[in-house]
């Protein structure tokens, strides 16, 4: 999504009277980033790996080699969590502080955000194929906010006096968890990095957070600023490493107390069948998505054909709550389908770092790959392929963005989480009817219904199974929103007021007094 249209999705969500929030201006990404952190962040201090690998990191844009990274695995998760545990303990400076104090360091993490937005910006594209007006103008945007959002939580979190029977006083306290383990997708790598910290630092945990092997290089960069805001050491830990390595020894680790993941459902059933066999620690996933998208034939047409749109492109289709189930009420469908072709073609595709591109690269060779595969399996199973269905240019890991009409049910593409720019629509003709096939999956974070009727809206707010539902919008999240899944989608919540109950532990405390009085 370029820059422009980012913006004037923006302008939509408010109204002409009250318009959305002015974006920033969107400076030029910067011309010689170097990389300065490339190495695991422990107790406010860089270390090199145990192991004394590397791995290397590419830009997938045009497949070069960006720096090598050192490779964390278990020893270096220990020695993590032995510093996290450290500065948990009882009478440490951090356990010791004012929540007030601790909001007021959350607030200077996100001036500092503020000050090296173009730095983390032009790093997020490099890194992650990231659009850079994308990068800059919402990611870097929704980081700042969701830190500021936190820090204002961090003194407001209390327990209450509970009326016992008996000659008792009672109160509860909401107490830090302790250490928290949070493994960190590819796909927002900043976004997700704050939606982690931020909630887990505000109530008082210590974290070892572990980024994604493809996107490592903004978490690092996190690590000096957390160090130059303030926290004490041991508070934030940052070990880069793979999934199977580091992420298996967290999952696992007997004196972390929670685990938080986003990412794809298969692993996230690795990480609670690991909780289980070790200490039982706590455990917040987010996890995949096919989300459904209902538009009915009394919606504002060219408002549901962009949201549609927008909300199964952005980032290229890598966002897990990617609308990519589209359901078409069949009056509307073929010029629903003939408008959507439309605006897909509309694309430029090239460096993400340009002016005037509005889709990036995929990720990697894998999911290049698996997403080929896919439109393969529609275009085999019947599906029309309505426009693109193919790679794009001579390197980099770009997709022609890919449109596909007549798609039914019982089609891999109708069923599987594609995670690239593949846009599934499908007709339907009755409320009822439409209300079984949304809910028709194993997933359940978000889902959307366009129209201009009010019971219609209400109706399908109330029937879909979803942790989001969104009425006449796509894709419309803020820090003070919370956000996660129903069935297989996840466990919890992140953001709002509901995520900061995953990072507390509740305590009765109980005493006993000579006589009670009302």
């Amino acid at each position: 999504m370029s820059s422009n249209s980012s913006t004037e999705n923006m302008k939509k969500q408010g109204s002409d009277s009250n318009p959305a929030p002015v974006l920033p201006e969107l400076p030029e990404p910067l011309k010689d980033l170097k990389i300065k952190y490339t190495k695991i962040f422990i107790n406010n201090e860089w270390h090199d790996a145990v192991s004394g690998k590397k791995f290397e990191v590419f830009n997938p844009a045009n497949e070069e080699k960006i720096c090598e990274v050192e490779e964390g695995d278990k020893a270096d998760v220990d020695k993590a969590v032995k510093a996290a545990r450290k500065a948990f303990e009882l009478g440490s400076p951090w356990r010791t502080m004012d929540a007030s104090e601790r909001g007021r360091l959350l607030n200077k993490l996100a001036d500092l955000v503020e000050r090296d937005r173009l730095i983390l910006a032009t790093m997020e594209a490099i890194d992650g194929g990231k659009l850079f007006s994308t990068a800059y103008l919402m990611d870097l945007g929704a980081c700042i906010k969701t830190l500021r959002y936190c820090a204002g939580w961090a003194d407001k979190i209390h327990g209450r006096t509970v009326p016992m029977d008996g000659n008792f006083f009672t109160f509860t306290r909401h107490e830090p968890i302790g250490v928290c383990g949070q493994i960190i997708p590819w796909n927002f790598p900043l976004v997700m990095f704050i939606w982690k910290i931020a909630p887990a630092l505000c109530c008082g945990n210590t974290v070892v957070v572990k980024p994604a092997e493809q996107t490592p290089l903004t978490a690092l960069y996190m690590g000096s600023v957390i160090k130059e805001a303030g926290f004490p050491p041991g508070v934030v830990n940052i070990v880069p490493g793979f999934g199977p390595t580091a992420g298996a020894a967290i999952s696992h680790h007997m004196d972390i107390d929670k685990v938080a993941f986003t990412g794809s459902t298969e692993v996230g059933k690795l990480i609670k069948e690991a909780a289980g066999k070790s200490n039982l620690k706590r455990v917040t996933l987010e996890l995949g998505g096919k989300s459904p998208n209902i538009i009915f034939a009394d919606a504002d047409l060219d408002s549901a054909v962009e949201f549609a749109h927008v909300g199964l492109f952005y980032h290229q289709g890598q966002c897990c709550i990617a609308g990519s189930r589209i359901f078409v009420e069949e009056p509307i469908y073929d010029e629903f389908v003939r408008r959507s072709i439309e605006r897909a073609k509309k694309y430029t595709l090239g460096n993400p770092l340009l002016p005037g591109v509005q889709q990036g690269p995929q990720i990697d060779k894998e999911q290049f790959k698996k997403i080929l595969e896919l439109i393969e399996s529609g275009k085999k199973e019947g599906a029309k392929l309505e426009c693109g269905g193919g790679p794009w240019g001579d390197k980099g890991y770009f997709i022609q963005p890919t449109v596909f009409s007549n798609v039914t049910d019982d089609m891999r593409i109708a069923k599987e989480e594609i995670f690239g720019p593949v846009q599934q629509i499908m007709k339907f003709k009755t409320i009822d009817e439409v209300i079984k096939r949304a809910n028709n999956t194993t997933y359940g974070l978000a889902a959307a219904v366009f129209t201009k009727d009010i019971d219609k809206a209400l109706t399908f707010a109330a029937a879909l199974q979803a942790g989001t539902v969104w009425v006449n919008c796509y894709s419309a999240m803020s820090a003070q929103c919370p956000f996660g899944g129903f069935k297989m989608s996840g466990n919890g919540r992140e953001m709002g007021e509901y995520g900061l109950h995953e990072y507390t532990e509740v305590k009765t405390v109980t005493i006993k007094i000579p006589q009670k009085n009302s």
